[in-house]
């Protein structure tokens, strides 16, 4: 293979995988113009079309599928073996992809990764901050962070943080208007505010536990929002109930801003967890990563 083939392949993949030319032009760092004579150039050479471009959209043809689904593989096993000739080296090095969402990265996953960058100058972090679901398989992640009961069962997990909760909390003038809910059915007689999905788009349905007994209950209310701290402010400003993450109010808590409501309904459950897919095979890097992440109770 000529070495401008496996350039053309892989700005192909990155085309057919953003299904843009702008974003794969991002991500490549050259030009959507750049990117648009390497495709003409490999479609030529190869006599087929390989991407359907419409004014709003690029997606692969049939042949596109084809060799997106042999090339990702096989560009995935040179980058892998060119992470292990890093390991020759003297000193660990290489990049790492995660994929994590806010409040991981700013309780469990920053705190950790502050010291590992000191320590391991050679090696890259590149952090995607986002709440949605991500598949880290297609996008190209090496690893994700999430909640450990939100993981998929042919990833390899690795615990980073303690047991998390979440609380039902409103302002004390609030609850002073009408009687506070003692079982999660009485959250039809009150005011809640809604968080929106930002990986779905729909509202999340609170879910409640308690004695092994699993309630999933939609809730209604004046305020919905995609932002959580934006939900804590209207609850402080008694707009009706949230539920939050219980570090994410504690200071509301400790002040008396906000209390909680129906707390035997809010048991603890598994934490953030690093996962990663179990056909991987780590490198120097990441293995250092993995074990500098590693929860010790």
């Amino acid at each position: 293979m000529r070495r401008e083939d496996l350039v053309d392949l892989s700005t192909f993949m990155a085309v057919a995988e953003e299904r843009s030319f702008t974003k794969a032009a991002a991500r490549l760092g050259t030009s959507q113009s750049a990117l648009s004579h390497t495709m003409r150039r490999l479609e030529a050479r190869l006599g087929v079309r390989l991407l359907t471009r419409t004014t709003r959209s690029v997606a692969p043809t049939e042949a596109g599928e084809r060799l997106l689904a042999t090339l990702g593989p096989a560009l995935d096993s040179i980058g892998n073996e060119l992470e292990s000739l890093g390991e020759l080296r003297d000193k660990p090095a290489g990049t790492i992809r995660i994929t994590v969402s806010d409040h991981a990265v700013q309780t469990v996953l920053w705190p950790a990764l502050e010291r590992f960058l000191a320590d391991y100058p050679d090696i890259h972090i590149e952090l995607s901050i986002d709440s949605s679901f991500t598949d880290i398989v297609t996008d190209r992640f090496d690893a994700g962070v999430r909640l450990g009961e939100a993981l998929a069962k042919d990833m390899i997990a690795v615990r980073i943080g303690p047991d998390v909760r979440m609380v039902v909390v409103g302002a004390p003038a609030y609850l002073a208007s009408r009687p506070a809910p003692r079982v999660p059915q009485d959250l039809a007689d009150h005011r809640c505010l809604n968080l929106r999905m930002l990986s779905s788009g729909g509202l999340y349905a609170w879910e409640l536990e308690k004695d092994g007994r699993e309630v999933r209950v939609r809730v209604e209310g004046q305020f919905t929002s995609n932002n959580v701290p934006m939900l804590v402010r209207a609850a402080a400003a008694g707009f009706g109930l949230a539920f939050v993450m219980e570090d994410q109010v504690t200071d509301h808590l400790r002040d008396g801003r906000l209390v909680r409501v129906l707390d035997d309904w809010c048991p603890p459950f598994a934490g953030y967890h690093l996962y990663y897919p179990s056909r991987r095979q780590p490198s120097a890097a990441f293995s250092l990563l993995v074990e500098a992440l590693r929860y010790r109770s």
